[in-house]
C-alpha cells in the first residue's frame, strides 16, 4: 500500500503541479483582469509589466488589488498618483481574492511581462501570425519521462531490497509481474480514471462555447479603422444596445451615411487574421453591390440587399440577457465583454460567455449608484454609503447572482 500512495502522489504532483501554476495565475488574470489590463500595452488600465518592481510596498499593491478606493482614501502617495493619471477610473473591487491567488496572477504577468510584445495584426514573414504558444504538450511529455523515471526507480529499489534480503539471509518471494501487479493494476486504473474523468468534464463544459472565434465576413471590416482611428461611437452603428435588449447589426443605408462620400480607403495597411494584406477600396466596392449603388448616380435605397454577417457571440436559448440593462444602466464599457475591439481588425469573441464568467463579473463589478436614477430605490444601501457602512455596492448585492435574473 506503501508503494501506491508513493506512486500516486508522486504522478498526481507531477501530473497537475506545473499545470496548475502555469495556468491558474492565467485563468485568475483572465477573469478578474483581462477586461482592463494587458501585459505589455496600456488598455483601459496600465500595462501590467513589471507591477511589482513598480509599486514601493508589496503589502500595498495586494491591498490596492482586492481594495484600490480603500489605499486611495489613505492618501497612499503612489496609489493617489496612479488613480489621478488614469483619470480617476476606478478599478474593480477584489476584496474576497486570497493571497495566493494573486500570487498566482503576479507571477503569471512576471512571466509573460518578461517575454517581446508581439502585435496579433503584424504580419510575421511567411504569412503567418504569431500565435501564442500552447505548452500543454511540453508538459505532457515532461509528466511522461518523470513517470518512467518514477516507475524505474521503483523497480530499482526492489532489486536493492532483492540484494539486500539475500545477504541476509531472508527468503526472497517470487516477483509479481508487473501485468499481473495489483498495486500497478489499481494504480493504472485510477490514472486513467482521473484523467478520463477530468477531460470528459471539460469538455461537456465547454460544450457550445466559443471563445476566440473568428469567422471570415462577407465585407472585411475593421473596427480599428472606423472605432478606433476614426473614433465613431459603438453605438452609432450598434443603438439597440443603449436602448434595448439587442445591439443590433446596422443596415447597408447606416454604412451608406458615410461611404456615399467615402469611396477609397488611404488608411493603414490592413491585414486578415492569417497575414494577408486587404484591399480597403475594394472591400468598399463590394459595400456598393449590396447597396445596389452605382457611383455617380442617385442612390436608391430599396434596391439595398442586407450583408450577410457571421453572427459571432452567441449564448444558449436559455440566458436572458439584456444589452441596455449593462450599458445604460451599468454603465458598463463595451470592451469589458468584447475586448479592445477598437484595436481589432477582424473581430473575434474576446470571453468565453460562460456562467462562471458572468456571475465572476457580478460578484466583482460595482454599481454606479451615483447619478443614476435606476438605483434610486435602493434607499438602505444609498444610507449605508452616506454613513460609511459600505464602500460601494455589487452587482451581486443588488441580486446580480441569483438564478431567476438569468433564467426565468
Amino acid at each position: 500500500m506503501g508503494k501506491l500512495t508513493f506512486i500516486a502522489a508522486f504522478c498526481f504532483f507531477v501530473l497537475f503541479s506545473n499545470q496548475s501554476f502555469s495556468q491558474d495565475g492565467k485563468a485568475l488574470f483572465s477573469q478578474n483582469c483581462a477586461s482592463c489590463h494587458a501585459i505589455n500595452k496600456d488598455l483601459t488600465g496600465p500595462a501590467l509589466a513589471g507591477v511589482e518592481d513598480r509599486w514601493p510596498d508589496k503589502k500595498m499593491l495586494y491591498s490596492w488589488i482586492k481594495n484600490n478606493q480603500a489605499v486611495i482614501k489613505s492618501g497612499y502617495p503612489y496609489a493617489v498618483d496612479l488613480y489621478n493619471k488614469w483619470n480617476k477610473t476606478q478599478m474593480n473591487l477584489f476584496t474576497s481574492l486570497p493571497d495566493k491567488d494573486i500570487d498566482a496572477i503576479l507571477g503569471y504577468i512576471k512571466v509573460e511581462g518578461s517575454k517581446p510584445a508581439v502585435d496579433p495584426n503584424k504580419p510575421v514573414p511567411g504569412g503567418v501570425v504569431a500565435e501564442e504558444g500552447d505548452n500543454t504538450l511540453l508538459f505532457g511529455i515532461l509528466t511522461l519521462i518523470l513517470a518512467i523515471v518514477a516507475f524505474v526507480l521503483l523497480q530499482v529499489n526492489a532489486n536493492l531490497k532483492k540484494l539486500a534480503d539475500d545477504k541476509e539471509g531472508i527468503p526472497a518471494t517470487e516477483p509479481v509481474p508487473v501485468w499481473r501487479n495489483k498495486v500497478y493494476i489499481m494504480f493504472a486504473t485510477l490514472v486513467l480514471f482521473t484523467i478520463g474523468g477530468y477531460y470528459t468534464v471539460m469538455g461537456a463544459i465547454g460544450l457550445g462555447r466559443s471563445q476566440d472565434y473568428q469567422p471570415e465576413q462577407p465585407i472585411f471590416y475593421s473596427h480599428k479603422v472606423h472605432a478606433g482611428t476614426n473614433q465613431i461611437s459603438c453605438l452609432y452603428c450598434h443603438g439597440g444596445a443603449q436602448e434595448s435588449k439587442h445591439a443590433n447589426i446596422p443596415s447597408v443605408n447606416v454604412c451608406m451615411n458615410c461611404h456615399m462620400a467615402i469611396n477609397e480607403y488611404k488608411g493603414e495597411a490592413l491585414y486578415t487574421a492569417e497575414g494577408e494584406e486587404v484591399n480597403g477600396t475594394n472591400e468598399i466596392k463590394k459595400l456598393y453591390k449590396y447597396a445596389g449603388y452605382e457611383e455617380g448616380k442617385p442612390w436608391d435605397a430599396t434596391k439595398a440587399k442586407p450583408v450577410e454577417w457571421v453572427k459571432i457571440h452567441s449564448l444558449p436559448d436559455h440566458v436572458y440577457f439584456n444589452h441596455s440593462q449593462h450599458v445604460a444602466v451599468g454603465k458598463v464599457q463595451c470592451q469589458t465583454c468584447h475586448g479592445e475591439i477598437t484595436k481589432m481588425n477582424e473581430v473575434y469573441q474576446f470571453a468565453d460567455l460562460s456562467m462562471g464568467w458572468c456571475i465572476n463579473c457580478h460578484r466583482e463589478t460595482k454599481v454606479q449608484f451615483a447619478d443614476n436614477g435606476f438605483y434610486s430605490i435602493y434607499e438602505k444601501y444609498h444610507e449605508d454609503m452616506k454613513n460609511g457602512t459600505m464602500d460601494s455596492v455589487t452587482v451581486a448585492n443588488i441580486g446580480g447572482t441569483e438564478c431567476q435574473k438569468c433564467h426565468y
